[in-house]
């Protein structure tokens, strides 16, 4: 195919004004380019994450403030005396899972990993209370941005707050090892190391 002198002019202006291919995310509020290691905000609204900038991220910090996002803080509490009777009243079906105060809603959901991604599970009524009874510290947990992680086996429970786009980042990297009907070898060695590295971030919470 020939083109034409002016086709050529053309096509070198549309070439010429493309933007250069980015190595960097970019800011889903500004646009401005951001690191691979970067800082989230939750649309109240949808549940969704959003990649943000810092200075995006600073605008929604404000906890006591009724916004359309929230920041996403980076807290992570340990709470060691959470008994395995205390876990077993909210009934949940695996050994996995956070749960999370959602403000549209006014409730705590709790949801576990899967071949499909994140399920949802409902509480028994009045066991979050209780839960919080057991660990008080759990009072301080922030709607929508922080979550209560737990991972329970028969002899012990262990239970984290942690920052909510971990959990949703974790769930993504299940979903894609995930083999069969309990997810398979790569799957528990995910989770082996995904707790290795929220332990070591924790320090114990201090009752409210």
């Amino acid at each position: 195919m020939t083109f034409s002198p002016g086709a050529l002019t053309v096509l070198a202006r549309i070439r010429a004004s493309r933007p250069e291919p980015s190595p960097y995310e970019r800011c889903e509020l500004c646009g401005a380019p951001v690191a691979d290691e970067h800082q989230h905000v939750v649309n109240v609204g949808s549940r969704s994450l959003l990649c943000t900038c810092r200075p995006c991220f600073l605008l929604f910090t404000r906890a006591d403030a009724t916004l359309a996002y929230r920041a996403v803080p980076d807290r992570y509490l340990t709470f060691p005396d959470l008994a395995v009777p205390v876990w077993e009243e909210l009934q949940l079906p695996v050994g996995t899972a956070f749960l999370f105060l959602n403000s549209a809603l006014e409730r705590v959901v709790a949801f576990y990993p899967g071949p499909a991604g994140a399920t949802e599970s409902e509480l028994v009524l009045d066991a979050w209370d209780r839960v919080v009874a057991a660990a008080p510290g759990l009072s301080t947990l922030r709607p929508d941005v922080e979550a209560l992680l737990v991972h329970a086996t028969d002899q012990q429970v262990e239970a984290f707050l942690v920052p909510i786009d971990v959990c949703y980042a974790l769930v993504g990297h299940l979903r894609q090892l995930w083999r069969g009907f309990d997810g398979g070898q790569d799957v528990r060695r995910r989770l082996e190391q995904f707790f290795d590295e929220v332990r070591a971030k924790s320090r114990p919470a201090v009752p409210s």
